[in-house]
């Protein structure tokens, strides 16, 4: 369990903006078990070896094949890591599931299948069943016996899920909920055996049920024709006097906001994930290919410009890593701290919500890394990168959904800050008091710092630094527009962004700092160069964001004022990024594949 293996009781979420974390107090993929290292490695031999030979069929849509190939990853407990042991499940710990998700993701149909039934279509019932739902219908799905899907979408109601249309009205004689409606984008809609269905009771309270496909009245339509991960089914689901005994209401009447946003935290987090085995993935195939392909008589992988390109693809996934599983160990830390206490799914609800802010970073950043890999991988392929009969191709087309998935980019970005802010009113979060420090601290002028030391001591000092940049630039925008701020989507998505480049850097900074005070700097020295190229770059957008945002919030005489501080914040020294790729270049091509595996 990670709560073994982190040295302090897990942060609160969103309190790295706050506070700087030691590097033994975070989770590192260096701290993964045997077990957990396994449990990633069957997933990804069941991928290669049982997924792989049929991708061409899958693609076609080959009828029955995905639903067989999810049954046979069922036999091996892949489709069931977080349902408990009780109800036929795998019962993994966070971490273990994390390391599941990323490893069965190297290809993007199957991955979106795997996510649909093992993570929003099973973990409705798990959080919040009852236990004779419980008992009836997780152990089926553990099985793959019956494959998951959750409808939430409609054809008018996309990330607006308060504008649902479907209907449920109870029937005369009480025993049933009768739904009347249509969903659209029903990942696994074509096989689906269980559907975890939103719809509005007497047209108001937003209420989620279980509906059998074998309920009168439940129909899934034709497959929809997609721009990328042709592998996995998508349907509409059509919905006619459909007869949903009262017993398969899932949780409460108007309650059904509280499931569908807690699975979707769930759902950003897991889907970060993903992201990260995808991009690795291609990353390998990216650097191989460099090494096939000459030209000017050279293997194109001796150009610099090549060597750039999986440098800075290699950095980008460390990022990622470096964040989700230190996302991960936090979540499972206070699970294990909050199980001795209470409801098991109560607990899990608040551990979500907890760490909502860094779920949807994950979900985010994952989705934006992974596009600008598959999209770099292309380019390396050259001409062959845009043809069917190469990998990349279908790489970069199934990338692309996930900045849609599980509420867009921009919603997630407006969540951010709208989380953040909840958190710092509800006072869980002390921003306010932290943004009015800073404002005395600013008033006073510049104060001696001392000259840091250590492994990356001056990057710890520029992310010390961006966080400052943050409070400052919120502080003025919450000063300025109050509880309107939330209409001020531009200078949100600014703050969102400074936010998530703050995590990341930090993330990276404390795995190289970690791994440096456990193996020793030599050992570890492509690592840190990693983390000073990705710290380097992103106090530069940190310091683009802040720009921005500070020039809408302030004017006249105050904004030539704020910007002379921001400049203080903003003092680094310059980096050799160059050289420092080409090293990460090195690493990369040495093994042919991410250099930081496990490390």
């Amino acid at each position: 369990m990670a709560s073994s293996v982190l040295s302090k009781p897990a942060a609160k979420g969103g309190s790295f903006l706050l506070e700087s974390a030691a590097p033994q107090d975070v989770f590192t993929p260096a701290d993964l078990t045997d077990d957990q290292k396994l449990i990633g490695q069957t997933a990804e031999e069941f991928v290669i070896k049982e997924v792989f030979p049929h991708i061409k069929d899958l693609e076609d849509k080959k009828p029955g094949l995905m639903a067989e190939l999810t049954r046979k990853a069922a036999e091996l407990g892949l489709m069931s890591g977080a349902t408990p042991e009780e109800y036929g499940g795998a019962g993994l710990d966070k971490i273990a599931t994390t390391v599941l998700t990323e490893k069965i993701s190297i290809y993007g149909g199957f991955a979106t299948t795997h996510g649909a039934h093992a993570g929003i279509g099973t973990l409705p019932i798990v959080y919040f069943g009852t236990e004779a739902q419980k008992k009836k219908y997780l152990p089926k799905l553990a099985s793959g016996e019956y494959i998951g899907a959750y409808c939430l979408s409609e054809p008018q109601a996309g990330s607006d899920a308060q504008n649902l249309l479907t209907r449920a009205e109870l029937s005369a004689d009480g025993a049933h909920y009768i739904l009347n409606g249509q969903k659209m984008w029903i990942t696994n809609g074509g096989f689906a055996g269980l559907f975890i269905v939103f719809a509005k009771v007497d047209g108001e309270k937003l209420t989620a049920f279980i509906v059998e496909k074998n309920f009168p009245g439940c129909k899934p339509g034709n497959e929809e024709h997609k721009m990328g991960i042709h592998g996995s089914s998508t349907t509409p689901l059509f919905l006619e006097n459909c007869k949903v005994p009262k017993e398969n209401l899932l949780h409460e009447v108007g309650r059904g906001h509280i499931v569908a946003f807690n699975v979707l935290n769930a759902g950003r987090f897991t889907l970060g994930a993903s992201c990260l085995g995808g991009s690795k993935h291609v990353l390998m195939a990216a650097s191989k290919y460099t090494k096939e392909r000459k030209a000017f008589g050279k293997q194109i992988g001796e150009f610099g410009l090549m060597k750039e390109k999986l440098a800075e693809m290699a950095v980008r996934i460390f990022a990622i890593d470096s964040m989700i599983y230190r996302t991960a160990g936090n979540i499972e830390a206070a699970m294990s701290a909050a199980s001795g206490s209470g409801e098991t799914a109560q607990n899990t609800m608040k551990v979500l919500e907890e760490y909502a802010i860094e779920s949807s970073i994950a979900k985010v950043y994952g989705s934006e890394m992974l596009d600008f890999v598959v999209d770099e991988a292309v380019q390396i392929f050259g001409g062959y990168g845009f043809h069917e009969d190469y990998p990349v191709c279908r790489a970069y087309r199934d990338s692309r959904i996930n900045r849609i998935f599980e509420g867009t980019n921009e919603i997630n970005r407006m969540l951010i800050i709208q989380m953040l802010m909840k958190r710092a009113m509800g006072g869980q979060l002390p921003l306010i008091p932290a943004a009015m420090k800073l404002a005395d601290e600013i008033l006073a002028g510049p104060s001696f710092e001392e000259t840091p030391e250590g492994v990356l001591a001056e990057e710890a000092r520029v992310i010390a630094n961006a966080k400052k940049m943050f409070l400052q630039a919120a502080g003025g925008a919450v000063q300025k527009f109050r509880e309107k701020l939330a209409d001020d989507q531009e200078l949100i998505g600014a703050l969102a962004n400074m936010v998530m480049e703050i995590y990341a850097m930090e993330s990276c900074l404390l795995r190289a700092q970690k791994a440096a005070a456990t193996k020793g700097e030599a050992a570890t020295s492509a690592m840190i160069d990693a983390a000073r190229v990705f710290i380097a770059d992103a106090a530069e957008r940190v310091d683009h964001e802040a720009k921005r945002a500070i020039a809408a919030v302030h004017e006249g005489d105050m904004r030539i004022t704020q910007m002379a501080v921001l400049k203080r914040f903003g003092k680094r020294p310059a980096v050799d990024t160059i050289a420092l790729r080409r090293r990460i270049a090195a690493a990369v091509q040495a093994q042919d594949r991410y250099p930081f595996e496990g490390r």
